[in-house]
């Protein structure tokens, strides 16, 4: 007979997720000091919620009192689809339905049936929806490594992955870590259009093309738009070059498939985009967070440096 947790990796496969691990609760003093250093450097801009609920986010049994072990999962998001060349860029991870619900949905299916199928339990499921160093418990799950680029890279997905958290009150079996593999590698700090990536496993979220696109609010820093001028919302690029993304396979989650309608949108479709368009187009998608004015506000910056 399976042990437990090689059931419940069964099982996370089956309501199709791509990876499942497992790790254990422990402090993350090492996490929260960079957090410290990278807020005192104002390195996060106006995401002052990363300021917040720090004990939380430095040991999740205080986000879950009674947390024994920690499922982690992983949902590949790749696709070779993409828009066509010369209009507003949309970054890969929002072609399809918002990932927090895709996922959660998914990571219920897997508490319920952990609970019908493997041994009682109770749980929480999280995806980037709380205070929580996430790609550290994929690491430490062994799931992957944080690559140069500061995202999770899993050696056969990649790192076009979504990522996802079951707090369990059993004990489980961990998982031991696996190697960071990035060796000299540094494609991610080379080809970073704004210089955000300074340094390996270093961020200026404020330089970040997808934080000046999608966190701050109003328009690009003037400094930055020349780095910006087809982004509409947020970037790839540290992760097209990544040579571990060369293993990416597509993904086959149908709430993920970016509509042809959007695929097929040419730059007189994106000068003529009307609310009516945003409602029908992304609704339910990462891009509704934006809201309809931010994006059209962003349209017509990126079309007014076309046109310069």
């Amino acid at each position: 007979m399976k042990n437990i947790e090689q059931q419940i990796k069964n099982i996370a496969i089956e309501v199709g997720f791509d990876a499942c691990g497992i790790t254990f609760p422990q402090p993350l003093i090492s996490d929260n000091n960079y957090l410290s250093t990278w807020i005192s450097n104002n390195f996060h801009g106006e995401m002052h919620y990363m300021e917040n609920h720090r004990e939380k986010r430095t040991n999740v049994q205080f986000l879950c009192e009674g947390t024994k072990s920690i499922v982690v999962v992983l949902l590949n998001y790749f696709t070779q689809k993409h828009q066509l060349e010369d209009v507003p860029y949309v970054a890969k991870y929002a072609y399809g339905k918002d990932y927090h619900y895709v996922i959660k949905n998914r990571l219920y299916q897997l508490l319920e049936r952990i609970k019908t199928e493997v041994i009682h339990c109770n749980g929480t499921a999280f995806c980037d929806s709380a205070p929580i160093f996430e790609r550290r418990l994929a690491e430490q799950a062994g799931l992957g490594w944080i690559g140069k680029n500061t995202q999770l890279i899993n050696p056969k997905l990649g790192s076009f992955c979504f990522i996802g958290e079951l707090l369990l009150d059993i004990e489980l079996k961990a998982d031991t870590p696996i190697a960071n593999r990035c060796g000299n590698c540094d494609l991610c700090l080379k080809n970073c259009p704004s210089k955000a990536l300074f340094s390996p496993n270093k961020i200026n979220a404020t330089r970040c093309i997808s934080y000046q696109t999608i966190e701050k609010k109003g328009s690009v820093d003037a400094e930055l738009e020349d780095f910006c001028k087809k982004n509409l919302f947020g970037c790839d690029v540290c992760l097209n070059v990544c040579p571990w993304n060369k293993k990416a396979t597509e993904n086959h989650i149908p709430e993920l498939q970016p509509s042809e309608e959007f695929l097929k949108m040419t730059k007189k479709d994106w000068e003529l985009f009307a609310r009516k368009d945003y409602n029908r187009l992304f609704k339910n998608t990462p891009l509704a967070r934006a809201g309809y004015q931010k994006l059209r506000d962003r349209r017509d910056e990126i079309l007014a440096i076309k046109k310069l």
